[in-house]
C-alpha cells in the first residue's frame, strides 16, 4: 500500500464555498500530496493555485481525514492522510487546470455547496470549517 500525506483547503469567499469537480465527476475539496518536506499550509495554498487559479490565505487548521482507494495507474492501494486548512479567496475569479484533470469549478453557497459534495465526510469537514470560519470572520 502506498501512504501519502496530503494537505488541503476549505476555500470561502463571503458566503460561498469553492469546490473542484475531477474527471471521475467527483466534487471536492482542492489539496495535494505533501513532497519534499514542504509545510502542510504551502501546500494547501499552491494546490489551490495550480488548480484553480485561485490566491487564497490560510486562516485556520481544519482537521484531517483518511481515505483508502485502488490505483489503477500503480496497481496498488493507496491510503491518503489529509491535513485541511480553512481558507479566504482573495478573488472569485478561477482559471482552471483541465491538464490536472479537473472540469469544473466553482464558488457555490452553503446550501448548494452540502448537496453537491461527493463525499459525506467532506460535508461534515464543510460544516466544520464553515462554523470556523464564520468565528474568525464574525459573520
Amino acid at each position: 500500500m502506498i501512504v501519502r500525506n496530503c494537505a488541503g483547503g476549505i476555500v470561502f469567499h463571503g458566503d460561498t464555498v469553492f469546490l473542484l469537480q475531477n474527471d471521475k465527476r467527483d466534487w471536492a475539496f482542492p489539496k495535494g500530496v505533501i513532497r519534499d518536506n514542504r509545510k502542510l499550509t504551502d501546500v494547501a495554498v499552491e494546490r489551490l493555485m495550480v488548480e484553480a487559479g485561485i490566491q487564497a490565505k490560510v486562516l485556520a487548521p481544519c482537521g484531517k481525514t483518511h481515505y483508502e482507494f485502488y490505483s489503477v495507474t500503480r496497481q496498488k492501494p493507496v491510503h491518503n492522510n489529509v491535513s485541511w486548512f480553512v481558507m479566504e479567496a482573495l478573488s472569485t475569479d478561477i482559471t482552471l487546470d483541465e491538464s490536472e484533470g479537473f472540469i469544473d469549478g466553482r464558488f457555490f453557497s452553503m446550501e448548494e455547496a452540502l448537496d453537491t459534495i461527493t463525499y459525506s465526510q467532506d460535508r461534515s469537514l464543510l460544516l466544520m470549517a464553515y462554523q470556523k470560519y464564520r468565528e474568525l470572520n464574525a459573520i
